[in-house]
C-alpha cells in the first residue's frame, strides 16, 4: 500500500485545540487588570492574548458578575428570555405567512379563479 504524503494536508493535523477557561480564572484576570496591571503583562504572565484580557474586562463591565455564562451563552433575565422567545415566535409566524402567501398566488394562478388579486 502506497500512500502519498503530499496529499495530506499537514497544517490541519497540527490545528491547535481551543483552549477554554473557567468563569474564576477570568474573573482573577478581571481584577488583575482592574488593579492597575496591563494586559500585556497579564498576557505574557499566564499565557493568554493581551486582546482576550481586554474583552473579558469589557464583558465583565457589561454584565457584572453575569458575565462569563460559559458556551458564549449570555446569562438572561426572565424578561430578557420572554422577549427572546417572542421574537423567535414572531420571525416563525412571519415565514409561515410568507410560505402560505406563495402558496396561495402558486395554487390561484393554476385554478384562473382570482386573477384579479
Amino acid at each position: 500500500m502506497d500512500i502519498k504524503l503530499s496529499s495530506i494536508n499537514l497544517v490541519d493535523m497540527e490545528k491547535k485545540n481551543r483552549r477554554s477557561f473557567d468563569k474564576s480564572f477570568k474573573l482573577m484576570v478581571v481584577e488583575l487588570y482592574r488593579n492597575g496591571k496591563t494586559s500585556r503583562e497579564i498576557s505574557e504572565e499566564l499565557g493568554i492574548g493581551a486582546d482576550l484580557v481586554r474583552r473579558w474586562s469589557r464583558e465583565f463591565s457589561v454584565s457584572g458578575q453575569s458575565s462569563f455564562s460559559g458556551n458564549g451563552n449570555p446569562v438572561l433575565t426572565p424578561e430578557q428570555r420572554e422577549i427572546a422567545e417572542l421574537k423567535k415566535a414572531l420571525k416563525d409566524a412571519q415565514i409561515e405567512r410568507d410560505i402560505l402567501k406563495k402558496a396561495v398566488s402558486i395554487f390561484s394562478r393554476s385554478d384562473n379563479k382570482y386573477l384579479g388579486s
